[in-house]
């Protein structure tokens, strides 16, 4: 076997595999006497089938599954001669020569990924504290989850939940199919298109209502996006919210077994501190990504590109399946998915390498913590620690996410870090904004 590379640009490679004759033939008969003991021709006993007819009848067949093993054997076998790392599958040509057969594969490498500049990133680790303003606000949220409505007879307000039927027409036509009967609508909670719910303030039960409102440029529908409609609104409900009393059974609702108001405050306080130390390590980490890839520069193959693309996608497809539609429908254009893409295969290679370079191994202490961590919030931890350990594929999932964790502090300990003080709000804020 002989093996010849060709660079033709940074990362792609065209390496030449010719294979001598004898070794075809040599692989060729051993086929063919296995055939020779399987085929059945008329004229002769099975079994006793001479080489000679098999070769005639099968020679073409044979010697094409023949040269299709080689390449496969070969392929890795060139590959680890000329150390060469490929991304992704390999484009192959192949053709018979004289004495012999060769192909070409053509693929491109793994970049080789340099640490040099991690020394000089410069981070900004979020601190913050839950203040008491902070925590005021968390109670005022959990008042508002157990909140109850109530009809009222008066004209609809900002806070109130409304009950409405309503058609829709842009340009002619009809895109709410019909009508969307007895739908409810929290006025100010902002899920509807904006502007919608401000035109259903100071209507009262029975009454009808017209008006125009424009979709944002962006909104999801291509054929209503940044167009103007006319909806009619028929409200039928007005409902008016009453909020409850901070009382032994409201505290005992969320799980405060002696219903005093200091132990519920010693829980919703502990509880915003959990969720702010995550908060602030997700905070972190982020500031970690983004210092790496800003600084590090890495050619990226377009194959892992592409796969990664893929991955991208795959949440869009789960829910437009869900929607009862096609994806092609959608007509969604690659390069809305590859600065994204691009940047996790960045990551991957660049965390690899520190992973690599340090021999870093997975902390199974740590492991154990993380999944006690994120069981703690059940209500039987111990079932959801063994619901981890007893699954592989699940536990990997966590040692990985740790020992990314573990990559990250270590870029940490290798860079200029400075503080800087945020809020409570805004780091829940951002975090929900990632989920």
């Amino acid at each position: 076997m002989q093996v010849s590379v060709e660079k033709t640009s940074e990362l792609s490679r065209k390496m030449t595999v010719s294979l001598p004759e004898e070794m075809i033939q040599e692989k060729m008969d051993v086929r063919f006497k296995s055939l020779a003991r399987e085929v059945k021709v008329d004229g002769f006993r099975p079994g006793k089938v001479p080489v000679r007819v098999v070769k005639k009848m099968y020679g073409e067949r044979v010697r094409g599954e023949v040269t299709g093993d080689l390449i496969q054997s070969t392929y890795v076998e060139a590959l680890q001669k000329e150390e060469l790392n490929p991304a992704g599958y390999p484009h192959i040509n192949s053709a018979k020569v004289e004495n012999g057969f060769e192909y070409t594969a053509e693929f491109e490498v793994y970049p080789e990924v340099s640490l040099e500049g991690i020394s000089g990133l410069e981070i900004k680790r979020p601190v913050a504290t839950v203040e008491q303003a902070d925590q005021d606000a968390m109670v005022a949220k959990l008042r508002e989850q157990r909140k109850e409505w109530a009809d009222v007879e008066r004209v609809s307000e900002k806070g109130d939940r409304i009950t409405v039927s309503f058609s829709g027409v842009c340009e002619d036509e009809n895109f709410t199919d019909g009508k969307v009967e007895d739908y409810t609508v929290e006025i100010g909670e902002g899920k509807m298109i904006p502007g919608f719910e401000d035109e259903l303030v100071g209507l009262q039960a029975g009454s009808n209502k017209s008006f125009e409102v424009t979709f944002p440029e962006d909104y999801g529908n291509e054929k209503l996006a940044g167009k103007s409609a006319t909806f009619d609104v028929e409200l039928s409900k007005v409902e008016a919210a009453t909020l409850p009393e901070i009382d032994e059974d409201f505290i005992k609702a969320y799980g405060v077994e002696d219903g005093s108001l200091d132990s519920f405050n010693v829980d919703v306080k502990a509880n915003m501190e959990r969720e702010l130390d995550q908060g602030l390590k997700g905070k972190l980490k982020n500031a970690v990504m983004d210092a790496l890839y800003e600084k590090l520069e890495i050619s990226i193959p377009n194959a892992l590109i592409d796969e990664e693309v893929k991955n991208v996608m795959k949440p869009y497809e789960a829910n437009v399946k869900k929607q009862g539609m096609n994806l092609e429908d959608l007509d969604l254009p690659k390069d809305m998915f590859e600065g994204q893409a691009k940047r996790r295969v960045a990551l991957g290679l660049i965390l690899g390498e520190i992973i690599k370079q340090n021999d870093m191994k997975v902390d199974d202490a740590k492991v154990k913590s993380t999944i006690e961590d994120m069981s703690s919030s059940y209500e039987r931890p111990e079932d959801v620690l063994e619901w981890y350990y007893a699954d592989e594929t699940r536990l990997n999932e966590v040692k990985q996410m740790v020992l990314e964790d573990q990559t990250v502090d270590w870029v940490v300990g290798q860079a200029k870090v400075s503080e800087e003080t945020v809020s409570f709000e805004d780091v829940m804020e951002k975090q929900q904004q990632q989920q």
